[in-house]
């Protein structure tokens, strides 16, 4: 006991100091997490949600077709206004294999399945209710759409509303790349 209360502060100060750098640690992993982000000519990162109808969804499982994946939610009015022009593309590009899905964030199936309905939207729908995959694509803003190429790379990512000639237009450059 005696020789533990002579080195006591000593003891003290260095605990405090590793709980500082742990604690500094875990503030600049959570906010940096610029490896995982997704960015154009990178890989698509991999990702398992599930649909409307409880099915589950990997990207995996449309591996070799050009896929475009749009983070949105009902309380945002570009993303409500783009749905159409998406449900267009995706009437004309489903017969050519490409993929087009909405990734509704940060809400309840309930909310997304009344708006879908509504909307009259008949491409996949997929929830995100934790935020996990809007994290891990780096997703801040919505609308955000990313184009991913068949063999899985990242084509582009286009922040904010979109309409019908530029969906267009980012399809048809996915199509022509595709083996």
């Amino acid at each position: 006991m005696i020789i533990l209360g002579k080195y006591r502060k000593w003891m003290q100060i260095t605990i405090l100091s590793a709980l500082l750098v742990l604690g500094g640690w875990t503030v600049y992993s959570a906010m940096d997490n610029s490896q995982e982000k997704a960015r154009p000519g990178g890989p698509a990162p991999h990702f398992k949600l599930f649909d409307l109808e409880g099915k589950a969804q990997r990207l995996e499982d449309w591996k070799g077709k050009p896929v475009v994946v749009n983070f949105w939610a009902t309380y945002c009015p570009p993303c409500r206004e783009e749905m159409p022009d998406l449900q267009k593309q995706y009437e004309k590009w489903a017969a050519s294999g490409v993929i087009i899905v909405g990734v509704n964030v940060g809400e309840s199936k309930v909310t997304a399945q009344s708006f879908i309905k509504q909307a009259n939207v008949t491409f996949p729908i997929l929830l995100d209710s934790e935020e996990m995959i809007r994290k891990q694509y780096g997703v801040t803003e919505y609308p955000s759409t990313v184009f991913i190429r068949a063999d899985g790379t990242i084509e582009q990512i286009k922040v904010g509303m979109m309409d019908e000639a530029f969906i267009e237009q980012s399809v048809s450059k996915l199509v022509a790349s595709a083996p």
